[in-house]
């Protein structure tokens, strides 16, 4: 059994983990609140974007834009995997990952290739263990998404998915439901169709300046940018919410742990006292 010295030792360590873990659950909490302002402060813009691009699909102009058009030709995927720069965060990075692990296990027995596109630190060390080629990354976003630091690695993506690099493009990222819960999903953001797009309930008809080229390029490129951003954005919330719950829990199995050590530590120096106790007695009994 360990001295009460030792036992002294542990208890002081421990609580100076706690007053750590202890601090960075009330740091999370206050990001968490501001995360999640900016993720609802996205949607709305986010659902009308999509609006617009569901009439503007069904619309049938004389131009078909390639991210509408589905094919089959490449045996090849593009990703985009979101993910965060730090740890902490309990399970949240792990998994993300196990279904990237899962998806890239059944793409390669299909004989598909995967391509992907890194945003956040763990998704591209991971990734980069799997042997998986990178065509873009970003790493380091801090606590607000800005969309100029996305736009060049999403570009890449949708550059090679004009080019035929790939014939899909999906993306993974945690999707945030409530401050307890945090899910993995994947989502196929190329080509765009079905669910993803939606159906208007009526059909509009445009007139278009200066022709529909233009006007589609730079509006379904902006729908997918929106969608980037709002995953980033829920990313960022979930990762907050994820490290608030286990900081909380660290901090609580600390204060376990030294009721534990204190209660061992009490007991030691009383059979300390008592061992003395008995030897004093014993020795003016043999006085």
């Amino acid at each position: 059994m360990p001295g009460t010295k030792e036992i002294r030792n542990k208890i002081k360590s421990v609580q100076n983990t706690r007053k750590i873990t202890k601090a960075m659950e009330m740091v999370a909490a206050s990001k968490m609140r501001k995360a999640q302002e900016r993720m609802r402060a996205a949607r709305p813009y986010g659902e009308k974007i999509r609006n617009v691009a569901a009439h503007i699909a069904h619309a049938n102009p004389e131009y078909r834009h390639p991210f509408l058009v589905d094919r089959d030709s490449v045996p090849r995927v593009g990703v985009i995997v979101i993910s965060t720069d730090k740890g902490l965060c309990g399970g949240l990075n792990t998994n993300i990952q196990r279904m990237v692990l899962q998806k890239y296990k059944e793409w390669e027995t299909q004989g598909e290739k995967i391509e992907a596109c890194c945003i956040g630190n763990k998704g591209l060390g991971f990734m980069q263990r799997l042997g998986v080629e990178i065509a873009s990354h970003v790493t380091q976003l801090g606590d607000r998404p800005q969309m100029e630091r996305l736009i060049g690695a999403v570009k890449v993506m949708l550059d090679g998915y004009i080019t035929d690099r790939f014939d899909r493009l999906m993306v993974f990222y945690t999707k945030f439901v409530n401050t307890m819960k945090q899910e993995a999903v994947m989502e196929q953001l190329l080509p765009l169709s079905g669910e993803r797009i939606g159906t208007p309930e009526g059909s509009w008809d445009y007139i278009y300046e200066p022709d529909a080229k233009a006007v589609l390029d730079q509006v379904l490129t902006r729908y997918i940018e929106a969608l980037i951003f709002q995953a980033v954005s829920e990313n960022m919330a979930s990762e907050q919410s994820a490290r608030m719950v286990a900081m909380k829990a660290a901090s609580d199995n600390a204060a376990t742990l030294i009721d534990e050590l204190t209660l061992v530590y009490n007991k030691n120096r009383q059979a300390a006292i008592t061992k003395e106790l008995a030897e004093i007695v014993g020795g003016a009994a043999a006085v």
